[in-house]
């Protein structure tokens, strides 16, 4: 990972400004420089101090979203205060399914898109976390929203040692991605989207269940299935009725999921 720090990117970090969260945490909006392009993220540290290492969580905002309406819609940091949350800035992006010009910001789907910018980006928030605040390196996760939740899926693909579980949203990985590796992973999909077929999503859960060598489903939680692995690297699947919307419920079993998994 650091390669690209030391030898590829020319990355610098400023702190530019800070908010109060809706449950009072203070957020901090940090800024690098990635190859002379300025990026910049919201993150949330730790409710409180404390000596203990504490979970780290980044959350991707979809194609034309911002880091901003990813925290109020993903409030990940609200619903787990013990861990350390980021809402990363993505760029102008061209999609795949949309917006062929690029004119709304999003995320490089595929390894050696866009110069692998986000990728780089990727690794300059995570050394600098590392720096500034007490990291579980053994509880580190990632979840994202459509084109977030691809990208989530190329993180897995591109950084498989760094996370300890995923849960993409309304997404499928790329077929240009190197081979996944089995990892604890929770999907969610709505039975009527009409951007990310939901087709696409049921093809992927399958490949997914067969990579982690998994069981017969049990129920979870709500909609959710279980489909328990041997290997220690179960699916849950949230499957609602709805299109390509992020559903209000899936935050909270988000992390009710991540909590359940270290590497």
């Amino acid at each position: 990972m650091t390669r690209w720090l030391l030898s590829v990117c020319v990355a610098s970090l400023a702190l530019i400004s800070s908010s109060w969260a809706a449950d009072g945490r203070r957020s901090e909006r940090m800024e690098w420089t990635i190859d002379g392009v300025k990026r910049e993220a919201d993150v949330f540290p730790v409710a409180s101090q404390s000596n203990e290492l504490a979970p780290l969580v980044f959350a991707f905002h979809g194609h034309g979203g911002n880091m901003r309406n990813a925290a109020r819609s993903f409030r990940i940091h609200e619903l787990w205060p013990e861990a350390i949350v980021v809402y990363m800035q993505g760029l102008n992006t061209p999609g795949k399914l949309t917006d062929p010009e690029g004119k709304k910001p999003g995320w490089q789907p595929a390894q050696g898109d866009q110069g692998d910018r986000d990728l780089k980006f990727f690794d300059a928030v995570l050394a600098t976390l590392k720096e500034k605040f007490k990291v579980d390196s053994k509880r580190i996760y990632s979840t994202g929203h459509s084109n977030g939740g691809g990208f989530t899926y190329l993180l897995w693909s591109e950084r498989f040692d760094v996370f300890a579980a995923v849960a993409p949203s309304a997404a499928a990985g790329h077929l240009g991605m190197k081979p996944l590796k089995p990892k604890p992973v929770m999907h969610i999909a709505g039975e009527n989207d009409q951007l990310v077929k939901f087709q696409w999503q049921q093809l992927m859960m399958t490949r997914l269940k067969a990579l982690n060598g998994c069981d017969e489903a049990t129920d979870w939680e709500k909609v959710c299935k279980l489909y328990p692995s041997k290997t220690g690297t179960p699916v849950v699947t949230f499957i609602h009725s709805g299109g390509h919307q992020y559903p209000s419920e899936a935050p909270e079993l988000i992390v009710k999921f991540f909590k359940q998994h270290h590497q």
